[in-house]
């Protein structure tokens, strides 16, 4: 079958599925195959659920007319995607980055839904298979697609971008993320930077934050570019007022108090202030939008605890996003502190020194309390520091006892730092 009829099959369907357990009457249901499931096994099991066809690359499994055979599952779904994307021709954004990425998508996806039908990445649904889902969630209602792309190895965001072909882009910033695959932070700027590519390759408008040196020189020789910053050379000029929890920002005099933590998380309001000023979104609303913005998933959550105020980053972590979160917490005015780091993963040959590095800069800011949890930093070197470290969680009890205190909380998702709350 080809992709333009599958395509028909597609509109009349309800929405894809690749999961048994979400299918809903009339779905397509894509048998997608990994290291560890085959999605043909399923297949039957999908269509007495209802789904209308069952796209499967494995005739084995074929028992009736409802079973469509393609060469390879994982490749039609990306094809139909792209087909899909083409077939709408609407507006489509999209965004990567180190760190950031979800919490900027999903404050430009606020902002500018409030004049907008938009659709955006649900979660961090950004890879080979999220994007294709992604595309393929929006319909002929929708007026701009954000599309989040995530990536740690070199080609997936060219190869992303094949599939979504963006007409606006936005790079949050280049860390120590996914160092392991990248192969350091040369292999990071390179493979997030080939959204930029692209967006040059097709004369498409970049959104640029200024005052981050290296974009600003990878886009030296580009003028189809939207800038942002706290200078009055930007397209749009925006000041932070305060970050003592919360950011506070300043917008065509205007005051703009959100519900995010961190001076680290002022760059990701101005990308929505920005882009939303771009697509001519008034100030007012672009401020009600984001004040009414409440983190969520363990992003940069404030919790309270008894006479403890939590601050939860426990979604992932990487030597930048940790520096920038501890930096946070040092200039916080608050008396009493306590930082609580999990390991960080995907930093290959790196993970020690990574490790070490923020073992000592973490204790260079002398908190009441530095407690590392996790294998990589249990092995880090706390001669002359004052931290503790512990392989995993088992005996972090002290916790308990803890009273009056602001507590943050950080590692990689796999570390599921958010453990620790029932403790205190």
């Amino acid at each position: 079958m080809i992709i333009s009829q599958l395509h028909t099959l597609f509109l009349k369907s309800n929405s894809v599925s690749t999961d048994t357990r979400k299918v809903v009457e009339n779905d397509l249901f894509f048998a997608l195959k990994g290291e560890n499931f085959n999605g043909n096994k399923f297949a039957k099991n999908a269509i007495e659920k209802g789904a209308s066809f069952a796209i499967i690359d494995d005739s084995f499994y074929s028992q009736g007319d409802k079973y469509i055979i393609v060469e390879n599952v994982l490749n039609t779904l990306q094809e139909l995607a792209r087909y899909h994307r083409n077939y709408l021709g609407l507006k489509i954004i999209a965004l990567t980055g180190s760190n950031g990425k979800t919490t900027t998508k999903e404050l430009i996806n606020t902002v500018l839904s409030t004049k907008y039908n938009t659709t955006a990445t649900i979660g961090n649904l950004n890879n080979h298979i999220g994007v294709p889902l992604t595309l393929l969630s929006m319909n002929t209602s929708t007026e701009i697609g954000i599309v989040e792309m995530g990536a740690n190895h070199l080609k997936e965001i060219e190869f992303l971008c094949s599939i979504a072909q963006p007409d606006f882009g936005y790079i949050t910033n280049f860390g120590k993320a996914h160092l392991e695959g990248f192969g350091g932070i040369e292999g990071v700027i390179k493979g997030k930077s080939e959204l930029y590519y692209y967006l040059k390759t097709n004369n498409k408008l970049v959104f640029v934050n200024n005052e981050d040196v290296k974009q600003v020189s990878l886009l030296k020789d580009y003028n189809k570019i939207y800038s942002f910053g706290n200078s009055r050379n930007n397209d749009v000029t925006i000041s932070i007022e305060d970050a003592n929890p919360f950011v506070i920002s300043r917008f065509k005099n205007k005051i703009i108090e959100s519900k995010l933590i961190g001076s680290y998380n002022f760059t990701n309001i101005c990308a929505a202030i920005a882009i939303g000023h771009y697509f001519d979104i008034e100030a007012t609303s672009i401020k009600d939008a984001i004040e009414n913005y409440i983190p969520s998933n363990n992003r940069s959550q404030i919790i309270i605890k008894g006479s403890n105020k939590i601050i939860l980053d426990a979604y992932n972590a990487n030597p930048s996003s940790m520096k920038a979160a501890l930096d946070n917490l040092a200039q916080l005015k608050d008396p009493n502190k306590i930082a609580i780091l999990g390991d960080m993963f995907e930093l290959g040959n790196d993970a020690e020194k990574e490790h070490q590095f923020i073992a000592d800069y973490a204790a260079s800011f002398n908190f009441d309390e530095l407690l590392l949890v996790g294998e990589n930093f249990y092995k880090t070197n706390s001669e002359g520091n004052t931290y503790r470290t512990f392989e995993n969680f088992k005996n972090i009890t002290l916790l308990k006892s803890i009273k009056d205190t602001t507590i943050l909380i950080k590692g990689s998702r796999g570390m599921a730092l958010e453990r620790l709350l029932k403790i205190f």
